[in-house]
C-alpha cells in the first residue's frame, strides 16, 4: 500500500512523536510504502520512510497548521495515498491516532469563557470536529478509557468509529537484571548522597505536564525532608519560567532541568519517585515506563494511563478536581521508604503479566484492515497478517 503519515513536527523525545515513528516503521517493515509529511524533523531520518519536509510559514500557530493541511492536501492530490493517517487532528484523515487530548474538554474546563471567541479556538474546534463530528468518517485509535469518555461526551454518535489500542511501551523500560549496578552508577554521576531522595519528572511541554505543581509540592515538604530532595526534569522545553518559580519558592538548589535525553531508563532505575501531576495527558507513557521499571508513580487522574497506575498498585493518583494540598500530602506519603517498596514490587509484577508492548504491530494490522475495507481491490494485494 501507499500510506501517508501526517504529523506537524517530529523530535525524538515526545510521546506522540515516538508513537508515530514506531507505527510508521512497523508499516514499512510489512512492505508498505510510507510517505511522511511534516514541517520539522529533528534527529536521524530512517531510510525506510520517505520524509517530505514542507516549508510552511504563518504569523500564528493555528494559521501555520491550516497552511500545512492545505499544502498536504495538495500533495495528496498530486500523489494519492491508499490511506491517510494523522497524528494531529485535521481534515482529510482516514485514520486518526489520538495522541492529543480532547480539545473541547480542555477549552471547557481549563479556559475562560472568552477563549471561545478567539481565532485559535475556532481553528482547533473546527479541526477536532473534522475528525469527530457528525459528518466525519475518520477511524479513531484511542489510547485510554479517559479519551473514550471525553470524546464520547463532546461528540456523541462518533463512538462507532473508535478503536481501543494497547500501550506500546518499549521493552528496555523493564527493570534490568543489573538494576543495582545501574542505580549505583547513576547516583554517583548525579552526586546523590545515600539518603537523598531523587524525584524525576519526564516529558516535553513543561506547562501541560504540571511542572509548576511539582515545584509547589516539593516546596511544601517539611524542611528536613525537603533538604534531602533532588528534583530532575527530563524533557525538551524552555525551563526559564520554572527556574524563576523554583527561585521564588526557595528550592532552586534542589532542581535540575536536563533537557531531552536518550538515557531515560537510567533515571527510571536510579531515582526514587516519578512525579507527573499533568493538567492533561492523552496517555502518559512515562507512567507505564516507570511502573514496569519499579519506580513508584505520583500522578493525576487527568492522565489517560493513570488507570494503569491504580490497577497495578504502582503509585497514587490524585483525583479530579485537582487540589494542590492533595498532591502535597501524597508526595510526603510516597517519600517514605516502606510505601515506595510496595509500589515498586507491584509495578514490576504488573509489567510481567499485562500486554503493555504491542501497540505498533497492532496499529499496523488495523491500518491494513481499514485499507481492505475502504478499497476492495486491495483485499488480495494486502493479505491479513496476524499482529
Amino acid at each position: 500500500m501507499n500510506l501517508a503519515f501526517l504529523i506537524y513536527s517530529y523530535f525524538p523525545y515526545g510521546g506522540q512523536q515516538r508513537d508515530f515513528l514506531r507505527v510508521a516503521l512497523a508499516c514499512a517493515a510489512r512492505g508498505h510504502r510510507v510517505r511522511v509529511y511534516t514541517m520539522k524533523w529533528q534527529g536521524e531520518q530512517p531510510e525506510a520512510l520517505d520524509i517530505e519536509l514542507l516549508d510552511i510559514k504563518a504569523w500564528s500557530r493555528h494559521a501555520l497548521y491550516r497552511n500545512f493541511t492545505e499544502k498536504v492536501m495538495q500533495r495528496l492530490h498530486e500523489q494519492p495515498a491508499d490511506l491517510v493517517i494523522g497524528f494531529n487532528k485535521m481534515p482529510g484523515l482516514d485514520v486518526y491516532f489520538a495522541a492529543d487530548p480532547c480539545f473541547a474538554e480542555r477549552a471547557q474546563t481549563q479556559r475562560g469563557f472568552y477563549y471561545r471567541f478567539t481565532p485559535r479556538y475556532r481553528h482547533f474546534s473546527q479541526y477536532e470536529t473534522a475528525v469527530f463530528g457528525p459528518h466525519a468518517d475518520t477511524r479513531v485509535l484511542l489510547l485510554s478509557p479517559l479519551q473514550r469518555e471525553q470524546f464520547s461526551h463532546y461528540y456523541p454518535g462518533s463512538e462507532s468509529r473508535f478503536v481501543d489500542i494497547p500501550p506500546g511501551i518499549e521493552a528496555d523500560r523493564k527493570v534490568p537484571e543489573n538494576a543495582a549496578e545501574i542505580r549505583a552508577a547513576f547516583r554517583r554521576e548525579m552526586e546523590l548522597e545515600e539518603d537523598d531522595l531523587a524525584i524525576v519528572q519526564i516529558g516535553s511541554g513543561f506547562v501541560i505536564k504540571g511542572i509548576d505543581r511539582s515545584l509547589k509540592a516539593i516546596a511544601a515538604l517539611p524542611e528536613a525532608m525537603r533538604g534531602r530532595v533532588r528534583y530532575f526534569v527530563v524533557g525538551q522545553d524552555k525551563p526559564d519560567r520554572f527556574l524563576r518559580q523554583a527561585a521564588r519558592l526557595g528550592i532552586a538548589d534542589r532542581c535540575r532541568f536536563l533537557g531531552g535525553r536518550d538515557d531515560v531508563p537510567r533515571f527510571l532505575v536510579g531515582c526514587d519517585l516519578l512525579l507527573h501531576p499533568a493538567y492533561s495527558e492523552s496517555a502518559g507513557y512515562v507512567l507505564l515506563e516507570a511502573t514496569i521499571a519499579g519506580l513508584p508513580v505520583l500522578t493525576t487522574a487527568t492522565c489517560g494511563y493513570a488507570f494503569h497506575v491504580e490497577r497495578a498498585g504502582s503509585g497514587i493518583v490524585c483525583p479530579n478536581p485537582f487540589e494542590q494540598q492533595t498532591l502535597n500530602r501524597h508526595l510526603l506519603t510516597m517519600l517514605r521508604a516502606d510505601k515506595r517498596e510496595k509500589f515498586s514490587r507491584s509495578g514490576i509484577e504488573y509489567g510481567r503479566r499485562e500486554d503493555l508492548y504491542s501497540m505498533p504491530t497492532t496499529v499496523a494490522g488495523l491500518i491494513e484492515t481499514f485499507a481492505r475495507e475502504a478499497l476492495p481491490d486491495l483485499r488480495e494485494a494486502v493479505p491479513e497478517v496476524a499482529p
